[in-house]
């Protein structure tokens, strides 16, 4: 598998990783910045997003085999270690790739979700905003989000800044089924009986949560600084929706710098 990837800029490698239903694009306020501060940036769209190749079977899109792709692109680069910026998915697949692979990792700062260990066992709260993860479990999800000039989704995405563009995107034949393989591969409900600890992550980590995200609980991003044994920062980003890198970009940018560069 051949992710298409952005590199530009000189410097120590950044590996951003974008989440759902994203590409690259969601990372267009921090390439400039950071190339400017002189760092090398590598932006790719996740197989089955953007203009990544989309296998089909969810099978196809375990957590393993996807971090897998991510240290294949990093050794196509000829990067031996990177500061690793992950959202969304991609703060989930970064908490991954550090706790699976430490001597790969410079740095880790992930934007909105925490370890994969402080949500569990998972609360109420998590379960109420987190609705959406239990429905794109059934088969009929596409055209409940779909149907109706795709009413569902623009509601679920209403504070998305690329909303539209998410939507037009989604509604093409088989995209959101493809993109979807991420929930059913990882997070059916069957995966909450056999939890498998993630070992704690040894890398410098900040951990940044937006006070409009309605999808994910600020619990879990506070709780995993106990499965940090490096440094841990966190961040609260006051006013900003899920999407805080593009809703709150200056702040975010200032606090990922301050990260790379201590």
């Amino acid at each position: 598998m051949r992710l298409a990837a952005a590199t530009t800029g000189d410097g120590p490698a950044v590996l951003l990783i974008h989440g759902f239903p994203d590409s690259r694009r969601v990372w267009r306020e921090q390439v400039g910045p950071l190339n400017d501060a002189g760092f090398r940036t590598i932006a790719p769209d996740l197989r089955g997003f953007g203009e990544s190749e989309r296998p089909q079977g969810v099978e196809a899109y375990r957590v393993t085999t996807v971090i897998g792709d991510l240290v294949e692109l990093l050794d196509e680069h000829g990067v031996e270690r990177a500061h690793v910026i992950g959202h969304d998915w991609g703060a989930g697949l970064a908490w991954v790739l550090a706790a699976l692979h430490p001597e790969r990792v410079s740095s880790l700062a992930a934007l909105s979700v925490g370890h994969p260990n402080a949500s569990r066992p998972r609360s109420l709260e998590s379960r109420e905003k987190g609705w959406y993860q239990l429905l794109f479990q059934f088969e009929e999800a596409e055209a409940l989000f779909l149907r109706d000039g795709a009413r569902l989704l623009r509601e679920w995405l209403a504070d998305a800044p690329d909303a539209e563009r998410y939507v037009e995107e989604l509604s093409e034949p088989g995209v959101l089924t493809t993109r979807l393989g991420l929930y059913r591969a990882n997070l059916h409900p069957r995966n909450e009986l056999d939890p498998r600890p993630l070992p704690a992550v040894a890398a410098p980590t900040l951990g940044l949560w937006s006070t409009g995200e309605h999808y994910l609980t600020e619990a879990a991003m506070i709780r995993s600084g106990e499965h940090v044994t490096g440094r841990w920062r966190y961040e609260r980003i006051e006013g900003a929706s899920h999407w805080l890198q593009l809703d709150a970009p200056d702040r975010v940018n200032r606090l990922l710098l301050e990260h790379l560069r201590s």
